[in-house]
């Protein structure tokens, strides 16, 4: 007899809340009661929903009906004011990403922020702020894309080849890389993460393993990109001892994926559902860390971030090979996680959503947009920025006021005159969207030191489509 599969939407069809039950019925079914038929499973878990106190004594049963019984949470109020914290480059943020910001330096668990140059409105957490709280982890204020990251591979190949051969170079970015919603390969890639024993443990996981291996070495869409650049490296004293000078570099930007994005939605309804704010902040629903659905959470999130690191490093593997490469150096970071960190002499978990971690000695990439550079970086370990700094230029307009404003033409020109051919992308990531990453980057000279550039050549995009990083 097959064991038994249960799935979220199948307890929810007889009636079970979108909540922490429903992973802990998934649990327990599957493993205490493997051996039954989906209709026999079903039948009992309705039992269960129908009178939750009958079974509150049972040994296997009594978990879920725990579950069940749980008293209306009252509404948590809010700090009477925000904390103080600081903004990098305040002339040229929105006011709703500091309305956002304020917001949640008034949830009662914060202990610190900071927002970073390339900060704009998102959603909860903006993005480009960094939150520090104690004892919890907030799903949105890390993100949709957890582990939305950068990757920067410098090669062997001479700079100079890159123009002489670039249809070479365009033919195999087209043909190793695939963008957008849902894309997979028809041949997937094979990596350790998708044996992750979290994969096993958690109930929402185990439906998700299958979509993940699919998955695994594409790009989404919205900013997301894969580009063949010019890397110049300024400081002679880099951590690669490589000359002072001009290499070949591979670019890429995203993040874990549907992996990431269910992993997000599910967390942030049951986050939700036990910890009810007002609404202007109802997004910055916190799970403790010390409870199962917060350690779940946290194991979860941790996965997303390795598969999106695995995602980048297949992707220039295979770019690579076929290019005959080596690689020389790489420089690698999330901007959109949760870490454990220790500030002003306190434990706490900090959150950078859509910002680069810059602890002392840290190295990240800061990109600009598809026609401006980006930086290698080097942190200095600034307190005020919670060890932060930008993610990228940040967005100056909404991705439909982008439409709206540009042409078609008017892009072609500036890709022509700036020596960049774009695969893919629309209008809503037109670099005239974007903050001047050059005013950034002056905004946060305290944060971060530059030891390096990148400059675009040849970029692949999706063909266009939201994105929250």
């Amino acid at each position: 007899m097959s064991k038994l599969k249960l799935r979220g939407k199948d307890l929810r069809a007889i009636g079970y809340p979108e909540a922490p039950v429903i992973s802990v019925a998934i649990g327990v079914m599957e493993k205490h009661y493997k051996h039954h038929s989906q209709d026999a499973a079903l039948a009992l878990l309705t039992q269960v929903l129908q009178d939750p106190a009958a079974f509150s004594a049972d040994e296997h049963l009594g978990k879920i009906a725990e579950k069940l019984v749980v008293e209306p949470s009252a509404e948590i109020p809010l700090l009477p004011e925000a904390l103080p914290y600081q903004v990098f480059g305040k002339e040229f943020i929105e006011d709703g990403a500091l309305r956002q910001m304020n917001g949640a330096m008034r949830l009662p668990v914060t202990a610190a922020g900071a927002l970073m140059p390339d900060a704009h409105q998102g959603y909860g957490l903006p993005i480009g702020g960094v939150l520090a709280v104690r004892n919890a982890v907030i799903p949105y204020a890390v993100g949709v894309d957890i582990g939305c990251r950068m990757c920067l591979s410098i090669l062997d190949i001479p700079a100079a080849s890159l123009e002489k051969n670039a249809s070479e170079f365009k033919r195999e970015l087209i043909a190793q890389t695939a963008f957008g919603a849902g894309m997979s390969w028809k041949k997937p890639e094979d990596d350790a993460v998708l044996e992750n024993p979290a994969f096993r443990e958690i109930g929402l996981l185990k439906h998700l393993q299958a979509k993940a291996a699919a998955q695994l070495s594409t790009s989404g869409s919205g900013n997301h990109f894969v580009e063949w650049g010019l890397v110049e490296i300024t400081d002679p004293a880099n951590e690669w001892n490589l000359a002072p000078g001009v290499y070949l570099g591979l670019l890429s930007h995203s993040g874990s994926r549907g992996l990431g994005a269910q992993i997000a939605a599910h967390y942030t309804k049951v986050a939700q559902d036990v910890c009810q704010l007002p609404r202007e902040v109802q997004h910055l629903a916190w799970l403790e860390m010390d409870s199962d659905n917060g350690r779940e959470y946290w194991t979860a999130m941790n996965l997303a971030g390795d598969y999106a690191s695995a995602n980048h490093h297949h992707i220039h593997r295979r770019l690579i090979k076929a290019m005959g490469a080596t690689l020389l150096a790489r420089v690698e970071n999330h901007h959109n996680f949760a870490w454990k960190e220790t500030h002003g002499g306190e434990n706490l978990i900090v959150h950078r959503k859509g910002a680069t971690p810059a602890g002392k000695g840290a190295l990240g990439v800061i990109p600009g947009s598809m026609t401006e550079p980006g930086f290698i970086v080097r942190g200095r370990g600034f307190e005020g920025s919670l060890d932060s700094a930008s993610h990228g230029a940040g967005r100056q307009m909404s991705r439909s006021k982008a439409t709206q404003t540009f042409t078609g033409h008017e892009l072609n020109r500036i890709l022509k005159e700036k020596g960049v051919t774009l695969v893919g992308g629309g209008l809503d990531e037109a670099p005239g969207a974007y903050k001047d990453i050059h005013a950034v980057m002056a905004a946060q000279k305290p944060l971060v030191d530059v030891i390096g550039t990148f400059l675009p050549r040849i970029v692949r995009m999706a063909d266009g489509g939201p994105s929250e990083d």
